[in-house]
Formats: structure tokens, C-alpha cells, sequence
């Protein structure tokens, strides 16, 4: 009963912010389709914890805003500043159905935001050209998001050991190459080279400032929308890499209360696994069928497949 109580609210909380059954993917059939990674897999097991990934999405956001050819296209062709949710449903979306998902139903997702990008194409204000199907803007966005995650899950659910964390990049290239991603770094070792090589591209200008602006002004519609807001944008910045903060001009304050909101989430986490124990990833467990408390434990090396590559 008390368990009830503490977690009945939050899972009303998230399912307003996330509703379900809005995707039109059917996560039960057909029997026995792993999809594109399947339950040995590491990704499925970081993939189903809330507080990590959606801390994780916000912090690969902030990221994202420090590229200007990345930006660019969100600046130009989307209406974020409108509705924000909108677009990290849409988001939660894709990664839910290209994770969890049955082969051919991601493959459908996969060409349908591929045909998206391909219509999404400019110039900066620095007169530099873009294109979100650009291989290289495509690589940025996914190396931040799996980053994002990745830490999301260490800071918020458990210690990941470290040759699982390279088999987690290595398992993510697989969709980031099908959507036309190339040189994805496939190791703990190789993201850091790759932030290290792309710094000096990065800058926070005036959109970043404004993308940073209506980050701060989201409201997702739940109930204590502001303190929601406060608590997952918090945990999203303490996730980011050391060199990142003072690039987006987040000051001592901002630093100190990001390991508030930090502390925050890593006490509440476990109340948001025991509210969200029937989500997309329990529906996948049937459909193979594995049992869900399979993923609670880490793969052998025996179970994990040896390599990942692109599907075809």
C-alpha cells in the first residue's frame, strides 16, 4: 500500500508527460522478433530506465545546441520553441521503437526520419551549409544522445562496467549508420577522442542562448510543471562532460544546483522503475518471449552477439 502511494502520482506524472499508444507501433507482435539489438543486448537494458534517459535526452540537447550547423536546422525547421514536448515525444519515440520495436517496424522508422532529413537543408547565419542528412551533423547528434544516455543510466540506475559501456556505443551505431551516421565512435575511448576532435567547432551564440532560454521556460504538462522542469534539467547538466559547462556558460551556481537536482533524481529513481514496470520494453520481453527480470542483470560476454552492423 505505502509503495502504491509513492508511486501511483509518478506514474501518472509520467504517463501526461509521455502518453502512450500514440506511435502507432505495436510492440507485441509478430512472436518472437527481436528488432534491430533483442534482449541480450545492452541497449535494452539502458533504454528502459526513465530517469536516466530522459535526463540523458535533455543533456544530449544542450550538447547539441553548441553546434552551429546542428542547431541551424533545428533553429530553421522545426517549431521547438512552440512546443518543446512535442518534440521530445517525437524523440522518445523513435529511440522506444528503434530499440524495442520488432525489425521491420524500426527499419520503418529508421527510413521515415530518414526521408524527413532529407527536406531539411540551409544555410547559417555564417553563411555555412547545412544538412540534417549530412553524415557528419548525423554522427554529432547520435554520439550526444548515446552520451547522454550512457551517463543518465550511471548517474540515475547502476555502474555500468566499462566493456559494457563500449558495447553499448558499438550496439548504438547500428542505427546511427542505417540513418546515413559515418566514423561512429564505437568505445568510451573513441567518444572522448571524438569530443576532443570537435570542440573547436562548437560555440554558444545567440541560438544557443535562446535554444538554453526555452529549455529553462519547458513545460511539460504535469502536475509541479516548474519543479519537474528544475529537477530533470538539473540532472541533464550534471551529466554533461567537463569541458561542456563552460561552454554553455553554466556558472558555479548553475554547476551547484545541477548536483542538487543530481542528488534529487538518484533518490528517486527507484520509486520510477516500481511505477513503470509494463512499458514498451516488458511489451518486447513478451514478444520474444524472455522474462522482463532478464535485463535486470548484465549479459555474459557468451550472450552478447560478437558484432553490430548497419541492417540491410
Amino acid at each position: 500500500m505505502l509503495a502504491r502511494c509513492a508511486t501511483s502520482p509518478i506514474r501518472r506524472w509520467v504517463l501526461d508527460a509521455f502518453p502512450r499508444g500514440q506511435s502507432g507501433v505495436d510492440y507485441d507482435q509478430p512472436a518472437g522478433d527481436a528488432g534491430l539489438f533483442g534482449p541480450d543486448s545492452v541497449t535494452w537494458r539502458i533504454h528502459a530506465d526513465f530517469p536516466g534517459m530522459l535526463a540523458g535526452g535533455l543533456s544530449s540537447l544542450m550538447l547539441q545546441a553548441l553546434h552551429p550547423r546542428v542547431l541551424a536546422g533545428v533553429y530553421d525547421h522545426s517549431n521547438f520553441r512552440h512546443d518543446l514536448v512535442g518534440r521530445l515525444r517525437r524523440t522518445t519515440a523513435f529511440v522506444a521503437g528503434t530499440t524495442y520495436a520488432a525489425t521491420d517496424q524500426a527499419r520503418h522508422l529508421i527510413e521515415r526520419v530518414r526521408r524527413i532529413h532529407h527536406q531539411v537543408r540551409g544555410t547559417t547565419a555564417d553563411g555555412l551549409a547545412y544538412a540534417a542528412d549530412d553524415p557528419d551533423l548525423l554522427t554529432w547528434v547520435h554520439v550526444t544522445e548515446a552520451h547522454g544516455f550512457l551517463q543518465g543510466y550511471r548517474h540515475y540506475c547502476q555502474a555500468v562496467p566499462e566493456a559494457l559501456a563500449d558495447r553499448y556505443y558499438d550496439e548504438g551505431r547500428r542505427v546511427a549508420q542505417a540513418l546515413g551516421a559515418r566514423q561512429v565512435p564505437a568505445s568510451q575511448a573513441q567518444v572522448q577522442a571524438y569530443f576532443e576532435a570537435m570542440q573547436p567547432q562548437l560555440r554558444f551564440d545567440a541560438r544557443s542562448r535562446e535554444v538554453m532560454a526555452v529549455l529553462a521556460r519547458i513545460r511539460l504538462p504535469v502536475p509541479l510543471a516548474g519543479l519537474s522542469r528544475d529537477l530533470f534539467l538539473g540532472a541533464a547538466a550534471a551529466l554533461l562532460p567537463d569541458w561542456a559547462p563552460p561552454l554553455l556558460a553554466l556558472g558555479r551556481a548553475d554547476r551547484a544546483r545541477a548536483a542538487v537536482s543530481s542528488a534529487a533524481l538518484r533518490t528517486m529513481a527507484p520509486l520510477f522503475r516500481m511505477a513503470l514496470t509494463d512499458g514498451v520494453c516488458a511489451r518486447a520481453c513478451a514478444r520474444i518471449p524472455v522474462p522482463l527480470e532478464q535485463l535486470h542483470r548484465w549479459p555474459t560476454q557468451a550472450e552478447v552477439p560478437s558484432a553490430f552492423t548497419a541492417p540491410g
